[in-house]
């Protein structure tokens, strides 16, 4: 039966002849067009007809196979996709067993129609008997990838797109799309279960000192400074857990800094409520225990005795711990309260303006970081921070002559806080950024000189090697120094995992994305390292059944 021009669509939606009314096409041009509608398609209902209705006069069974399928592609392209089964049905029933290659195209176009239907099972079946008789059948593969997610059969879709994408060499741009959508969605669902069942871990030291660092007006550790200047503790005194948990922070020892806090919380005449409540929220988020951080803080906000530095303090970091979460709003919005309650508090404008960095926001981060300068011009990280803002929003503006202006000042700032790592770092970071390998590196070194502890400044200079020299064991090398100052460093696994990829060693990959995941402290962070987990898992596994070697560098 013919189709009504009423079905005749462009891709804007209008039937053609309105299109043709609304160009000026006469009264002949519209009746012309819709003559020619209705002939197509009665042309194309009269092929299938015949087709129908034609069988082969030939005896062999290859070639009666191939004449049912011939038979059953004119269906398919002409939306009839039940009769185009029933074709691709006998082209399978007939052809000779030992003719594999058929066969397995038989039962992929037997799959595309009745993925056209929109029955993903029948699809998946069909498929894994082409894939049975034709194990690099790209064709059969992406298609059985298509209906698994369709599914949600994730880690059978990844499979396939990842063989397809291995089979491609790595070449097409849409099997490399839909590999990326899958392991995005996939490392989603692992974290989202895995977040639930994870096992809290302490970061390492550095990692504690380098946080705390960052606020130059925590009332916590300003009361712990304050009281390094008073005279020694009478022993008779008694310690409360507050006071014990400031013993434990002063020295370093933070595994029962939250068992110290609760047990002043759980005294009926605590006196330092709001800053035990502070402290153990703040090695909560430090733990990636996300709901009892924001619990503690929330309780916090509502004590009306808190004092205005603590209040802001507990904004600062539940501002941050909602921008981990994906809350944006909710993170601007408490730092807008911070900077009502404590209007004087650079650290509001410091990691207000880390996080509008973060959201790519450069010139409102830059207006954060001058109002922390100002309040605050002997803090050198706020300095820094600035200088590399600056450098940011030239490159975002294109404006060279800024990003020659921010680099001045960067210099200027390191002569003024020679001691402050986090600036050789930073600079670093720029001049690697503008491909000056050699000057960067020596600005590593300088970090490492002065904090010889810190390894994310050495998984720096690991993967400055990697673009620089392309030394591939070089950075290997220095990843692995990261590694032994410090076993807890998640960017030193990641990072170490990413390059074994690369060098194939998919067993080294697979057990470093393991160890980073043990030591990710948030549910965005996990999805990301169960991506990289899941996809050297797939390539390993492919790279089998195929009985291939991956390329390595």
């Amino acid at each position: 039966m013919a189709t009504s021009t009423r079905n005749v669509t462009d891709n804007t939606g209008w039937p053609k002849w309105q299109i043709a009314v609304a160009v000026g096409v006469g009264a002949l041009g519209v009746g012309t067009i819709y003559y020619l509608y209705r002939r197509n398609n009665k042309q194309k209902a009269k092929t299938c007809e015949v087709v129908e209705n034609v069988e082969p006069k030939t005896q062999d069974p290859t070639e009666k196979a191939q004449a049912a399928k011939n038979k059953g592609n004119v269906f398919f392209k002409s939306g009839r996709f039940d009769k185009a089964i029933d074709c691709y049905t006998s082209a399978i029933s007939v052809c000779p067993k030992e003719n594999k290659s058929e066969l397995a195209t038989f039962y992929q176009n037997r799959a595309a129609a009745f993925e056209q239907l929109k029955n993903y099972a029948k699809v998946i079946e069909d498929c894994n008997n082409a894939v049975e008789l034709n194990g690099k059948y790209t064709k059969a593969l992406f298609r059985r990838a298509k209906a698994s997610e369709q599914l949600n059969s994730l880690p059978q879709c990844l499979e396939d797109i990842t063989a397809v994408c291995i089979l491609e060499d790595f070449q097409n741009h849409n099997s490399l799309v839909m590999a990326d959508r899958v392991l995005k969605e996939l490392g989603k669902q692992r974290a989202k279960e895995a977040f639930k069942n994870r096992t809290p871990v302490m970061p390492s030291q550095q990692f504690i000192k380098s946080y705390f660092s960052a606020f130059a007006e925590d009332p916590v550790f300003n009361s712990i400074k304050a009281e390094e200047n008073e005279k020694d503790r009478d022993e008779s005194d008694e310690v409360s857990g507050y006071e014990k948990a400031k013993q434990l922070l002063r020295g370093h020892q933070y595994e029962h800094i939250i068992d110290e806090c609760s047990a002043e919380l759980a005294r009926a005449d605590s006196q330092h409520r709001p800053e035990a409540l502070l402290l153990r929220a703040t090695f909560y988020l430090l733990l990636g225990q996300s709901d009892k951080a924001m619990k503690d803080f929330n309780e916090l906000m509502a004590i009306d005795g808190a004092s205005d530095r603590v209040k802001t303090n507990a904004l600062i970091k539940r501002g941050s711990l909602k921008m981990q979460q994906g809350d944006q709003d909710g993170a601007l919005s408490d730092f807008a309260l911070a900077g009502e309650i404590d209007s004087v508090n650079s650290d509001v404008y410091h990691h207000r303006g880390q996080l509008n960095l973060l959201m790519d926001k450069c010139k409102e981060a830059l207006s954060d970081f001058n109002m922390c300068v100002e309040l605050k011009g002997d803090f050198p990280v706020a300095h820094v921070q600035m200088c590399y803002t600056k450098y940011r929003y030239a490159l975002m503006t294109k404006t060279p002559h800024k990003v020659e202006e921010a680099m001045k000042d960067f210099n200027e700032v390191l002569v003024r806080f020679p001691t402050c790592a986090e600036g050789f770092a930073l600079y670093g970071q720029a001049l690697y950024d503008q491909n000056d390998f050699g000057k960067a590196d020596d600005y590593f070194k300088k970090a490492l000189d002065i904090e010889p502890e810190n390894a994310n400044v050495y998984v720096h200079r690991g993967l400055l090697m990697l673009q620089w020299k392309q030394d591939i064991e070089a950075a290997a090398k220095l990843i692995n120094k990261a590694l032994e100052i410090d076993d807890r460093c998640e960017f030193a696994y990641e990072t170490l995992g990413t390059i074994e990829v690369q060098r194939s060693h998919m067993e080294n990959a697979i057990s470093l994305f393991e160890k980073a995941i043990w030591l990710a402290k948030t549910e965005v962070e996990l999805a990301h390292l169960y991506s990289l987990y899941e996809a050297a898992k797939a390539q390993q596994s492919i790279a089998r059944k195929l009985g291939i070697a991956m390329p390595s560098l």
